[in-house]
């Protein structure tokens, strides 16, 4: 009897399948995919997950003392930052943020233009200032010289007091210039602040002004950003045709007291007396009608004096002040004021 191999050839050869094959039902099995190793967390990482949790489970108490501590932290790093941010919108409230807390008056000159010359020795020619059509006239320029001497003087006679030049950069074809600084600079050229720099220390700015009731009303809040107070008494310097308009009418609109205000005027040109005076009386009519300036023609004026865009930070500098701001009736602000108390 000859045996018979079991090889490629031979019928009774046998395969095993490649795949998984269950014999009984003669159907093969899907192979099994092996899990997603990448899922897994690292070794480093599980292990240090492992060693919070048995931290947790022996020592639950000082886990949640932990978390408290943490949580406490944050809430006060939190309230510090808050009330940083609050002291500086309100424009600061903490002992010796201000630079100048023990002034008490604010001297207030208004602006009326804005010197343009890149020399210095030419202060009282018409041609080193930009001039409206209507203030181009012969000693015009010698005007605002004395504006500028006048409030020098005014705040060298009181130690109380602040000096502001007030007015923004109202004029486009004279540059990002502002009024206030053209009136600052002259008077140092000119050596008005004196040789012991104590009205040089005290006068500053306020450049964002665009007609007199600004003037007035921002000056006022830029003292209150200066100090941290509201002015005691406030004095005004312009020309003495104007008395009426700032001393009634932008006082009145301000609710501040007729016994604490005064005003120091000085005369125009002699050529145009009369053409000021009736100009003064129109603009003057405008402001009885609109006290505030935000309707009409004041409103429009004001917009052409912003040629640049210039962004008003007011009333953030005297919160006390944000309703009078936001305020534009016919009739005077009947709000509280820090001046009425």
């Amino acid at each position: 009897m000859s045996s018979q191999g079991f090889g490629p050839g031979s019928p009774k050869s046998f395969r095993y399948p490649r795949a998984d094959y269950d014999l009984e039902s003669g159907i093969p099995r899907k192979a099994r995919k092996p899990k997603n190793s990448h899922l897994d967390a690292p070794a480093p990482l599980s292990s240090a997950l492992m060693k919070i949790r048995y931290f947790y489970e022996a020592h639950p108490v000082a886990v949640a003392l932990i978390l408290l501590s943490f949580g406490l932290s944050v809430l006060i790093l939190l309230s510090v930052y808050e009330t940083r941010f609050r002291t500086m919108r309100s424009g600061g409230s903490e002992v010796g943020a201000y630079p100048f807390p023990a002034l008490r008056n604010l001297v207030m000159v208004a602006g009326h233009s804005v010197y343009t010359s890149a020399s210095c020795g030419k202060l009282d020619r018409e041609d080193s200032w930009f001039l409206e059509p209507y203030q181009r006239h012969p000693g015009q320029a010698a005007t605002f010289l004395a504006h500028i001497k006048e409030g020098v003087e005014i705040a060298a006679r009181d130690q109380g007091a602040l000096l502001l030049f007030s007015g923004g950069e109202t004029r486009k074809d004279a540059g990002p210039r502002s009024e206030a600084q053209s009136y600052w600079a002259i008077a140092e050229s000119k050596g008005w602040f004196g040789n012991d720099d104590s009205v040089r220390s005290r006068a500053l700015t306020e450049e964002h002004a665009r007609d007199s009731f600004e003037n007035l009303l921002f000056s006022v809040c830029r003292f209150r950003e200066l100090t941290g107070a509201y002015p005691q008494n406030i004095t005004v310097v312009s020309y003495d045709f104007k008395e009426e308009r700032f001393a009634q009418l932008h006082r009145s609109a301000l609710g501040f007291p007729e016994d604490r205000f005064f005003f120091s005027g000085t005369p125009g040109t002699p050529a145009t007396k009369e053409a000021a005076l009736k100009g003064e009386a129109s603009v003057r009519s405008q402001f009885q009608e609109d006290p505030y300036g935000c309707l009409g023609s004041l409103r429009v004026k004001r917009l052409k004096r912003d040629p640049f865009h210039r962004t008003i930070p007011y009333p953030n500098g005297c919160p006390e002040l944000k309703d009078l701001f936001s305020y534009c009736g016919m009739v005077p602000y009947s709000g509280n004021l820090p001046w009425t108390h």
